[in-house]
């Protein structure tokens, strides 16, 4: 029997965007190499789900291309609507409401995507297979361009998570509610995205676990209606966040237990710089942060083997 994919996907954008609102810098690419050899140590092969300011980072992009070339990880597309050309303002201010691709006009969501198709494609001298949505924001529309586009495979669902509270236009509907969608990977149906169909684009959801059980999280959401909210039920990812190594763990666990074929972890690229993110300041954190990561690979590396998002995608097909 083959061991299950584990898939490493990491969000490769500026330093510390949860607060920068004017000025995007891209420092966190000095940080990269270090994870990079953890990966390679394992035989782990990363996703590098790119943004437009670290397309334009000429450190980035030729650290990028020397992985590319040794076959050791993948480039794909990551797209953050509010300072990715053509530029065309949505709200009073974009830098500091960071909206929705998808709230978009249709046409500026496509000239958007082919844009940084082109770019990634023209830097890295190689076809664009794998994306995930910027702030997770994903629907019909979107998943149509990828396709016509040619990407194979879309990470953007994350299960049991509804964005709708989570405000990008100000006059908008929040982000997307993925509390419906399978957990598992699939096909998507380009009228339902929700829903497995027969188009070309593969769904890799994140891996995400449930925090309670069942009737926990059913009381929980009934109380929170009496309080007039909503909001999504409390949930464990194959993310770190500093000290959750056994929480990683029990989420990779439970997923493969649940019968899925793969394990996704995520992380942003600026997480790997102290003081790129609000989770992981200084020095200390970071090689708290190298403490965990070497214990969750090498517990995992006996039980998954690694592969970039397009290599699972043929892995499937086979």
């Amino acid at each position: 029997m083959k061991k299950p994919a584990f898939i490493i996907t990491i969000d490769t954008e500026g330093d510390n965007l949860w607060q920068n609102h004017e000025r995007i810098s891209t420092e966190n690419t000095r940080f990269l190499p270090r994870f990079q050899s953890l990966c390679e140590k394992y035989a782990f092969k990363p996703v590098y789900l790119t943004n437009y300011e670290m397309a334009q980072d000429a450190a980035y992009v030729e650290f990028a291309s020397d992985v590319i070339r040794r076959g050791q990880g993948e480039v794909g597309m990551h797209l953050h609507a509010w300072n990715s050309p053509p530029l065309v303002a949505l709200t009073d201010d974009d830098w500091r409401h960071k909206p929705y691709l998808i709230e978009f006009p249709e046409d500026q969501i496509k000239a958007k995507v082919a844009f940084m198709t082109k770019l990634l494609e023209e830097n890295f001298q190689t076809k664009m297979l794998s994306h995930r949505a910027g702030r997770w924001a994903f629907n019909e529309f979107y998943a149509s361009l990828l396709v016509e586009q040619g990407y194979l495979v879309d990470c953007s669902v994350t299960p049991h998570v509804n964005w709708s509270s989570s405000p990008g236009n100000p006059e908008g509907a929040g982000g997307t509610d993925y509390s419906r969608f399978p957990k598992e990977a699939y096909f998507i149906d380009l009228n339902d995205i929700a829903k497995a169909g027969n188009s070309p684009l593969l769904e890799v959801p994140m891996s995400i676990q449930l925090k309670h059980s069942g009737m926990l999280n059913h009381i929980k959401s009934g109380y929170d209606k009496l309080r007039g909210k909503t909001r999504s039920p409390s949930t464990l990812w194959l993310r770190p966040s500093g000290g959750n190594v056994e929480n990683m763990k029990k989420v990779a666990e439970q997923t493969l237990m649940q019968g899925s074929d793969y394990i996704e972890f995520m992380l942003h690229s600026s997480e790997f710089m102290p003081g790129g993110s609000p989770t992981f300041k200084n020095e200390q954190d970071i090689e708290r942060l190298y403490d965990d990561l070497e214990k969750l690979f090498s517990w995992i590396s006996e039980r998954a083997q690694g592969m970039t998002l397009a290599e699972y995608y043929q892995w499937k097909m086979n």
